[in-house]
């Protein structure tokens, strides 16, 4: 199919973005490419939010501290003092106000953005196209009240997270046929987000963040065993890895599961991970990683940790719970493997 054949997406939202009591969202946009601020600035418009501001990101500094929108936009794409200060404070700002932040950034500056917002509810993208943009817009709406989808239970929120992947995935596609029409292609014109994961309904479900436990069941049960070699999960690792030089990775696709194999060899070995480490063991494009890695925070699977020595870096491990599920899912496995000796 010729490309100027596709018709461009069009994202437009059919109605305004509106608060419960029907007053227009306002969204800010800060970036020092002035042809981002553009993009962000269009794309919040298609989202139907009101723009309030655009400037660069040394204005978050200078001066006293101005009203924020609803939604603020950030694309950070390298980061050095200056801005990871002016970062700091826009994360503890919006997480007093109930600003809503996106954070566009680069894989090489992940881990200092990440490391130094910790406060706010913020949705971080790493290289994102337009299409991941305005999906994480569409995810802020739900976010505020009338919209009922923070009542949603765990299933369901894994439900929509995995529509909302293969929503941005599509678009992403239909992009790529026309070179011209996405913004975030790279100097080599490559796209930022090639490799993105399949199209895929099938994973963790209810059993995803266990079930409670009560006061007889603990005491029944037995002590921990523990934690596998991490030489064989690193092995089961590398040979999940292997399918790719044989089929199309996409097939494959599992980031929950290659993260904690990642995460139980990782505290096995006493090491601490980064978030872009685990990004990249996910096996998917780091913006989806992040969605991942922020669902099984909430399901009580991973947490973060702060660096004691430097409290610009935070690392990602598995939580108690997560290990315990792990130690015991290894345990068995080899007991299994015993009986068929």
């Amino acid at each position: 199919m010729r490309a100027e054949n596709v018709k461009q997406s069009n994202f437009a939202y059919a109605a305004p973005a509106n608060d419960a009591a029907g007053l227009p969202l306002a969204v800010s946009v800060f970036a020092d490419r002035p042809h981002f601020r553009g993009i962000m600035r269009e794309d919040a418009q298609a989202a139907g939010f009101q723009v309030r501001e655009t400037a660069g990101l040394s204005s978050l500094l200078d001066g006293a501290a101005r009203p924020l929108g609803e939604v603020v936009l950030i694309d950070c794409p390298q980061v050095d003092g200056a801005v990871l200060a002016a970062l700091s404070r826009i994360d503890l700002r919006a997480s007093t106000s109930g600003a809503q932040l996106v954070v566009s950034t680069s894989v090489d500056a992940l881990d200092d953005v990440f490391g130094c917002m910790d406060q706010s509810n913020l949705q971080l993208l790493v290289d994102p196209s337009r299409a991941e943009r305005v999906i994480a817009l569409g995810q802020v709406l739900a976010r505020f009240p009338g919209l009922r989808l923070h009542e949603l239970n765990e299933e369901d929120r894994l439900v929509l997270m995995r529509l909302t992947e293969q929503v941005g995935q599509i678009a992403e596609r239909l992009d790529r046929l026309d070179p011209r029409e996405n913004g975030t292609k790279d100097a080599a014109g490559s796209s930022a987000s090639v490799g993105a994961s399949a199209f895929r309904f099938e994973s963790p479900a209810v059993a995803f963040s266990g079930h409670a436990e009560s006061g007889e069941e603990r005491l029944a049960r037995s002590a921990r065993p523990p934690l596998p070699d991490p030489r064989l999960v690193r092995r089961i690792l590398r040979q999940r890895q292997l399918r790719a030089r044989f089929f199309d990775g996409d097939l494959f696709a599992d980031p929950a599961w290659d993260m904690l194999l990642y995460l139980t060899a990782a505290r096995a070995e006493h090491s601490r991970v980064s978030v872009t480490s685990l990004c990249i063991a996910s096996g998917v494009p780091p913006t989806t990683a992040l969605r991942w890695i922020g669902q099984m925070a909430e399901a009580g699977l991973f947490a973060r940790i702060e660096d004691d020595t430097d409290r610009r870096r935070a690392f990602i491990a598995l939580t108690d719970k997560a290990a315990d599920a792990m130690a015991r899912y290894f345990a068995d496995l080899g007991n299994g493997a015993a009986q068929l000796v």
